[in-house]
Order: structure tokens, then C-alpha cells, then sequence
């Protein structure tokens, strides 16, 4: 049976009634690893095979997850992509990685990144670029282009990303798979290396929308450890995710922040997946959303200079040790005044408002991932690439609200187009359920790349 034709639930049911076992479920994973890393460069460090059973019992028992190499792993290397941290080896797991082990979940390696998570093309100067398996001359996005990638070729059956501008949903949107950045605090950050204290998300990259919910419901939880971490009331994020959306107000991003830099087959998929919702029942309503572009242009202030400050002493001691366009962007987010940040977090404030103000009256807001499908990765400028492949993604780290990539077809070169849902702040459970309308529907999430074939459990 092909691995990527299976939720998470049927793997681990598989697993129970041990009609495969763990190991079975791992190989065809090292199979892929094996077959398309040496090409794609998916991932930084892989952990090799062992016959150890996972310890923990839950959720993931047996599945095998990678991670962002942004996460501490105890005892294997954790570089943030960077030459400052290449031999960096961690005395303790990260939260996340925590839950990941504690729900039995089998941490098959570390994923490549964006160095630093400073960008979005994944064409990392100290551990190579990674390609996009879809044309291999393209991007899959970034910052966590290397989780998106394993996911959709099966080198892992879900994987582990960050979040401060578009990292998950982006790569997501570009490699066809699904990708959630839940509310902020929703998930610790505890032991993931920082980009932006302010922005920063941790969330899933899955094949389906019921898959990024049960590792919602992993990787979520208060932690004490992290002072960005908010104290909210356990959820149960599958149990309506099947729930009619009958007479749900969703709000369709209409207006020129979105058409004046987004190719029209994009808003022509977008606006299909509109009357998907429509054929359901939902109200879809055409919703300006010029306000956005403040929220993504402050971002991009507060990312780049939060990032300057945390990285402070390296660009100090040894700015020649991070790639060109990382080392700019950081110079940048150097020379912001106090007023230019102040006025950021102004924007801010303001934008979360008008926010808060539009999910009062909508259930949801959709609008494309991605003003682009992936672009070539030689020959662009990663800073000019980032400016655009964020526009769409970067206003709703800004208010911290939850925001959803899926896949929503494919332009007329075979590349895929992703949909973005947003909702208010903690409904995460709106925003999977919408998402999981929209998939039941269609059938592109079954779409795979052509060089991802042959993954199969034996």
C-alpha cells in the first residue's frame, strides 16, 4: 500500500492491528530518504534506523515525524542552517520535540531551513539548496522548505516547521501539501532557535487537513518554560472537524493588495474554491482587504529587526558567516530607528482590531497562499522573493491569528496553487473544519509528485 494514501489515524491503525508493524512504517520512509534526499536535500541530519520502539503511546505511536532543524533534538546536531551552529549538539529536546517522542511519534531526522529562517527560497549557502520535487529548477519555499519537501515525497509521513512570515504556509502552498500556524501561543517555542520573539510560530506540515489537526493536538499545551506560551483550555480538534458548513460566513480577500501582484490563475483557483464553499451552503461574501498591506510591511520591520537583535554579536563578530541575502536583511533590521519599530508595533495594535473587527461578522477569510506559484531558485533575488512570497502570509503572523495552507489546484506549468483560511484568534478548530470541507470536496490534496512515486509499505 502507498504510505501517502494514508492518513496519520490509518497508519497508526495499521500499526495496532499489526497488519504493518513500526519498522515497516519507518523503512518505506528511509526507502524515499534513501532514493530522493541526494537530489531534493530535504533534510540536514538524518537519524538513522534503529530497533528501538518508540517510547511514548499516543496520537503518533510509530508514525515517523521530521523536524525543522530549528528544533533542539537532544543529542543530534541542530544547526538553525546556520555556520554559526553547525556542531551544535542539544542536552534536551524542545517542548514540541517532547510531545512529538512522548505520543510515540519516531523522529526520523532534521530538515533543511532557510538559513537562520531568514527567507523563504530554502537555498541554503552552508548546507545546500533544497529543490522543489515538483520541477527540481524551483523553489519549495521556505523557510521550512525541507519539512514540505518530506512530506510530499513521503520521506516522512508528517513533519515539524516555523512560522514568522509565511515559513510553513508558503513551502506548503508550493509543494502541495497542507501547512498550519496555529495561534500564537498556542504551541511553545521553548528550544526552537528565534527569528522574531513577536512573530515567531511552531505548527505541522501534513498530507491532509485531519492529519495537521492530530498534530495540533500533539504538539499543543501550556508550558511554563516559555513566557509567549498561553494557558488555554485543552481542544479537541478533530471531533467536528467534520461539521456542516452550512450558513458559515466566510469573507473571500478581494481588492488590489491581493490582484495587483497575483497571477490571475491563482485568483482563478481561489475563486473555484470560493463556490466549493458556496456549493456547501456557506455564505461567501467578496471582503476589501486593503489594511493588510500595512500588517505585512510591518512584519517584515519586526522580523528582520528582532532577528538583528537576537543574532546581534554574530553579525558583530562575523557577519562574513551568513549568506548574502541573510546578512542584508539583517544589516536592514540593524538600521531600523526606535520609531520606525515603534510605528510597526503600532500597526500591529491596529491591524489585530480591524481583525478582530472582521471575524466579529465572518467565520473565516480566504484568500491565495502565495501571490506566485514556486519561482525558479537560480538567478532571483531571495530578498525581492521574499517581499512577494510573504505579502499574503506575513499579516497574519503579525495578529497572531490562525491561518491554514491547502492545496487548491495546479497553474497551467503543473506547479500547485495553495489556499489560505483564516479565522479569529484560538479557532483553529474553524479553520480545520473549513479546510476539511473543502478537501472532502476536491481532489488535489491526492495529487503527488511524479519523482515522489514507489513509496510503499511492504
Amino acid at each position: 500500500m502507498n504510505l501517502q494514501s494514508l492518513t496519520l489515524s490509518e497508519q497508526r491503525e495499521l500499526i495496532k492491528s499489526k497488519q504493518i508493524s513500526i519498522s515497516d512504517l519507518a523503512a518505506a520512509c528511509y526507502r524515499q530518504i534513501e532514493r530522493l534526499n541526494p537530489t531534493l536535500n530535504a533534510f540536514i541530519t538524518v537519524i538513522p534506523p534503529t530497533d528501538e520502539e518508540p517510547q511514548g503511546k499516543g496520537h503518533l505511536m510509530g508514525i515517523p515525524v521530521a523536524v525543522k532543524d530549528l528544533y533542539d533534538t537532544k543529542g543530534i546536531r541542530t544547526t538553525g542552517g546556520s555556520k554559526f551552529f553547525s556542531d551544535y549538539i542539544p542536552t534536551e529536546d524542545a517542548f514540541v520535540v517532547e510531545k512529538i517522542k512522548d505520543s510515540g511519534g519516531l523522529i526520523i531526522g532534521k530538515t533543511n531551513t532557510h538559513e537562520i529562517a531568514l527567507g523563504v527560497t530554502n537555498n541554503n549557502p552552508h548546507f545546500g539548496a533544497c529543490l522543489n520535487p515538483w520541477d527540481t529548477t524551483r523553489t519549495p519555499g521556505g523557510s521550512s522548505g525541507g519539512s514540505a519537501v518530506a512530506v510530499a515525497t513521503g520521506m516522512a509521513s508528517a513533519a515539524i516547521g516555523t512560522d514568522t512570515g509565511g515559513s510553513i504556509r508558503i513551502p506548503a502552498a508550493l509543494c502541495g501539501v497542507v501547512g498550519l500556524k496555529p495561534t500564537y501561543g498556542r504551541i511553545s517555542l521553548r528550544g526552537v532557535l528565534p527569528l522574531s520573539w513577536n512573530l515567531d510560530h511552531a505548527g505541522p506540515i501534513t498530507n491532509r487537513v485531519e492529519d495537521a489537526a492530530i498534530m495540533l493536538q500533539v504538539m499543543g499545551g501550556y508550558d511554563s518554560g516559555d513566557p509567549s506560551s498561553f494557558k488555554t483550555l485543552p481542544g479537541d480538534f478533530s471531533s467536528h472537524m467534520r461539521d456542516s458548513i452550512r450558513d458559515r460566513k466566510v469573507g473571500f480577500a478581494v481588492g488590489h493588495f491581493v490582484d495587483e501582484v497575483t497571477d490571475p490563475e491563482i485568483i482563478s483557483a481561489v475563486r473555484k474554491a470560493a463556490d466549493v464553499f458556496a456549493d456547501q451552503g456557506a455564505i461567501v461574501t467578496e471582503i476589501e482587504t486593503e489594511f493588510l498591506r500595512e500588517a505585512a510591511l510591518a512584519n517584515s520591520v519586526m522580523a528582520q529587526a528582532d532577528g538583528a537583535a537576537f543574532h546581534r554579536e554574530r553579525l558583530e563578530e562575523h557577519p562574513d558567516w551568513f549568506g548574502a541575502d541573510v546578512r542584508q536583511r539583517l544589516e536592514t533590521g540593524a538600521g531600523f530607528s526606535s520609531g520606525e519599530y515603534a510605528l510597526a508595533r503600532r500597526t500591529q495594535l491596529e491591524v489585530r482590531r480591524r481583525c478582530d473587527l472582521l471575524f466579529e461578522e465572518y467565520d473565516a477569510l480566504i484568500l491565495p497562499t502565495t501571490p506566485i506559484t514556486a519561482p525558479v531558485l537560480k538567478g532571483e533575488n531571495a530578498v525581492e522573493r521574499a517581499r512577494l512570497l510573504t505579502r499574503l502570509t506575513a499579516p497574519f503572523n503579525l495578529t497572531g491569528l490562525p491561518a491554514l495552507s491547502l492545496p487548491c489546484g495546479f497553474n497551467s506549468e503543473g506547479l500547485p496553487i495553495g489556499l489560505q483560511i483564516v479565522s479569529r484568534a484560538w479557532n483553529e478548530s474553524g479553520v480545520l473544519r473549513m479546510g476539511y470541507a473543502y478537501q472532502a470536496s476536491t481532489e488535489w490534496h491526492k495529487m503527488r509528485p511524479g519523482i515522489a512515486a514507489s513509496n510503499e509499505v511492504n
